[in-house]
């Protein structure tokens, strides 16, 4: 995957968990669309954190296509 695919992918995604916040609010959520939305926000890590890891290899002269996307818990657990 490219970096326009990955912001394209990473735009479809936030559309679609906007679309699901704003047609409700958040407590009015049915527990299926609450856990889309959770699924939706590990899929934007894994996104943001693959489309990093490209633009960090390029930085330093690295082939950007021999990135990988991450696990959940590799994305979901990094320090702040």
């Amino acid at each position: 995957m490219n970096d326009e695919q990955i912001l394209s992918q990473i735009n479809a995604l936030v559309e679609e968990e906007d679309a699901l916040r704003t047609r409700h609010d958040e407590a009015s959520l049915s527990a299926e669309e609450r856990a889309r939305v959770e699924r939706i926000e590990i899929a934007l890590d894994q996104c943001w954190d693959l489309l990093r890891q490209r633009r960090a290899r390029r930085e330093f002269d690295q082939d950007p296509d021999r990135t990988a996307v991450r696990t959940v818990e590799t994305v979901e657990h990094y320090q702040q």
